[in-house]
């Protein structure tokens, strides 16, 4: 009993650390695409554990999309792959790639686990209006929770960027339930989203989170200094 009481604080430190709402979670669409500057990747599974459509693996968030879901290349200054650009503006490490769609009128963001609260992004779109629907069900089913019209963009970069879709504009949606999937949609090939962003109301905006396998070291840390303390009192105390 006494080592439990002794563990009690150290295991709480861990499961504050451990909570998602004190992880900043950032989908920021690098390194999608095998080169850069490229053509445009499928997505598929390359924040879920899988690779994306050139063969490239990112952080399993256990964040998957529906098979539409492409990443653009996106303009930098001497290097030109597409119309679209974050102009300089933003984290410069998320500025080759974001999410857009070719076909059809929407993709979907799919989180099995759920999600709650809300979350921010990046978007442009200079020609034709989006919008961003929360649903309580995978790919769009469910309860609608929360739809976010996006009305269109400037087009004001400076021309050695490239393109028309620059710069993008910071947004947010909030909901109450849990959600486990986001439509972000519009007319085809005409809104990109970037820097998806879970647990900050600002998007793109990193902080450090330890790692699960760091957790479980951080855990297995405190637990063994915890005990060795109370092998130091027993020590101490009259049999």
């Amino acid at each position: 009993m006494n080592v439990l009481r002794l563990l009690l604080p150290f295991l709480a430190a861990v499961t504050m650390f451990a909570s998602p709402a004190h992880a900043i979670i950032v989908l920021d669409f690098e390194g999608v695409n095998a080169t850069y500057p490229s053509g445009h990747a499928f997505v598929q599974g390359f924040y879920n554990g899988g690779t994306s459509s050139d063969g490239t693996t990112g952080t399993n968030f256990g964040i998957g999309f529906t098979a539409n879901a492409q990443a653009i290349c996106l303009n930098t200054p001497g290097s030109f792959c597409s119309n679209t650009s974050r102009g300089g503006l933003g984290n410069p490490g998320s500025d080759k790639g974001a999410l857009f769609f070719l076909s059809g009128s929407e993709t979907f963001m799919n989180v099995a686990a759920g999600f709650d609260t809300g979350f921010s992004f990046f978007y442009t779109a200079i020609g034709q209006p989006g919008s961003v629907s929360v649903f309580d069900g995978l790919s769009g089913t469910g309860a609608l929770l929360a739809t976010l019209n996006l009305p269109t963009t400037l087009s004001s970069c400076d021309s050695s960027f490239g393109a028309g879709f620059c710069p993008f504009l910071a947004s947010g949606i909030a909901f109450s339930g849990i959600a486990q999937s986001v439509s972000f949609a519009g007319s085809a090939n005409q809104v990109v989203f970037d820097d998806i962003t879970f647990g900050s109301v600002t998007p793109g905006e990193l902080s450090p989170v330890p790692e699960p396998a760091s957790l479980i070291l951080f855990g297995t840390g405190l637990s063994g200094m915890a005990l060795a303390a109370w092998r130091r009192r027993k020590q101490q105390q009259p049999s």
